[in-house]
């Protein structure tokens, strides 16, 4: 019998917070344990470097309109960047696309855009595509002061039912501040500490793959992975 397809929805508590750059190292490690994984941005604005980042780390695996579909140039949220040019993008027609492009990957990767609540298409936002795939949610959040905040109520915007087992991964910032050391053990009084994942600063080298993570980077993504599959 065949494995059964999973979806995984990387979303986050804001823009800028570190969603690319997990999203591509769990696409790495993925590919290096040896499983079959396709991954999307399946909508960018203000530029594609989120999906060519996804790109690079497929190895060439999927064509960059594979991952990223719909693009648009403001810097804005999708469904704003696309009214302003006239174009509509449904969540039917994204999870359609996605559905069509992953039926020969064990794990599928979609990175939503902005916050769990970000206006995603003209009829939705991330949420709405975590239950329209039946996908398990991961929320990525920077590691400095209001980062308890901020993930208490992106954690508070999920269906019920997916709240408690949902791996909360804190990235940290360029520049640590004094919250940075103690948000993990904050947070754990809120949620289960052992869904609480830091990661430590990525260089641009692991980033692009010039460089190979650390054993210890491999071990926090393993961490992630064995959540995920729990």
């Amino acid at each position: 019998m065949a494995a059964k397809q999973r979806f995984l929805v990387v979303t986050g508590t804001g823009t800028g917070v570190g969603k690319t750059v997990l999203s591509g190292l769990l696409v790495r490690r993925i590919i290096q344990l040896g499983r079959t994984i396709r991954a999307f941005k399946p909508l960018c604005s203000g530029g594609r470097g989120d999906a060519l980042a996804l790109e690079a780390a497929s190895g060439g695996a999927q064509t960059l309109d594979e991952i990223n579909p719909w693009h648009f140039e403001a810097p804005l949220s999708p469904a704003l960047a696309a009214r302003l040019e006239r174009r509509t993008v449904t969540l039917e027609a994204v999870s359609a696309h996605i559905l069509q492009h992953s039926k020969q990957s064990e794990l599928t990767l979609v990175e939503g855009a902005g916050g769990l609540l970000s206006p995603l298409t003209v009829d939705g936002d991330t949420r709405d595509l975590i239950v329209r795939l039946k996908a398990r949610p991961l929320i990525v959040a920077s590691n400095r002061l209001g980062v308890i905040h901020d993930v208490r109520a992106t954690l508070g915007c999920l269906p019920p039912s997916l709240r408690s087992g949902v791996p909360v991964v804190l990235m940290a910032p360029a520049a640590a501040d004094a919250s940075t050391a103690r948000n993990a053990r904050s947070l754990s009084e809120y949620h289960p500490a052992d869904r609480i994942v830091e990661i430590p600063r990525v260089s641009e080298e692991i980033q692009s793959g010039a460089r190979s993570p650390s054993v210890a980077l491999n071990r926090k993504l393993d961490q992630i992975l064995r959540l995920l599959a729990s």
